[in-house]
């Protein structure tokens, strides 16, 4: 039997399962792919908050990578947290020099708002991983602490995309499930714009969306999508196990990373609209 495609995570640990490498994990094996992981930190969580974070030497994170890639090869590179300046460069190093599409999830803050990055390494995260990135996925609050720039609705979706994509990644995804309404997010590349819209569930439990989305559009860059085909599934995907989400422990529980392991069931959640170039044309 031939191996699936394989993707690497490089991120930190969520001791109560429901995101960081544990999310990543459960999402590529509901997806098909065969998932594989460098961990960057420890952290002491649970459905309340961030109890504690210990971080990983960056000898001990470029030996995982190297060991992962020199062997086994990967079809994509998803990252996740990493706090420092030193994990940053040392990651976007690697990333540099791998022949593989990179999903850059420049994780800031944790749902609860606990710091994840430290200040000192933003400068890192804008020059030096932000243009290794094939796709970047921030929040708007990670927007508003890499560029300044405040999403209050919709429409200020296309400014956060301009902002981002100066740093140079190849495309990005601004999500917006922190706006009223349909949960909408805008994937674009500066000329080409996909605008991806899903019913908002009424469920709290939503810890770890944003480590499955990026993991999920990793998975589909591993199996060979294109951008806006990855993304669209990993959407869709998303908007599933956030329905499915369930409570655990005092706090915000995780999303459902396995609502629903048949393919055939995939497809129904997420709308999108496609507008390219001057022209217009999807």
């Amino acid at each position: 039997m031939s191996a699936p495609p394989r993707v690497l995570t490089v991120a930190g640990s969520d001791s109560g399962g429901g995101a960081g490498i544990q999310a990543d994990l459960k999402t590529m094996l509901a997806l098909g792919v065969h998932g594989m992981s460098v961990l960057t930190a420890v952290t002491a969580q649970n459905s309340l908050g961030v109890q504690g974070a210990w971080e990983l030497p960056v000898e001990a994170v470029r030996a995982q990578y190297r060991s992962v890639v020199d062997d086994i090869g990967v079809q994509a590179v998803k990252t996740g947290m990493l706090s420092s300046a030193e994990l940053v460069e040392a990651v976007a190093d690697l990333i540099a020099g791998t022949d593989a599409p990179a999903v850059v999830d420049p994780v800031g803050v944790s749902k609860h708002g606990d710091p994840l990055l430290a200040a000192s390494a933003l400068d890192s995260v804008r020059t030096r991983l932000l243009p290794v990135a094939t796709v970047a996925t921030p929040n708007l609050d990670e927007v508003a602490q890499l560029t300044g720039v405040r999403v209050e609705a919709e429409d200020d979706l296309r400014r956060a995309a301009r902002a981002v994509l100066e740093f140079g990644p190849r495309w990005v995804v601004i999500k917006g499930g922190h706006l009223s309404g349909d949960a909408v997010d805008l994937l674009t590349d500066g000329s080409w714009e996909y605008w991806l819209r899903a019913p908002r569930h009424d469920n709290r439990h939503t810890h770890g969306t944003g480590c499955t989305l990026a993991s999920a559009i990793a998975s589909g860059l591993a199996k060979g999508r294109s951008v806006p085909e990855a993304v669209t599934a990993a959407k869709d995907y998303v908007t599933g196990a956030i329905a499915a989400g369930f409570a655990l422990g005092e706090g915000i529980g995780p999303v459902n990373h396995g609502w629903d392991l048949s393919p055939t069931h995939r497809g129904q959640s997420c709308r999108w609209g496609g507008t390219g170039g001057r022209d217009g044309t999807p």
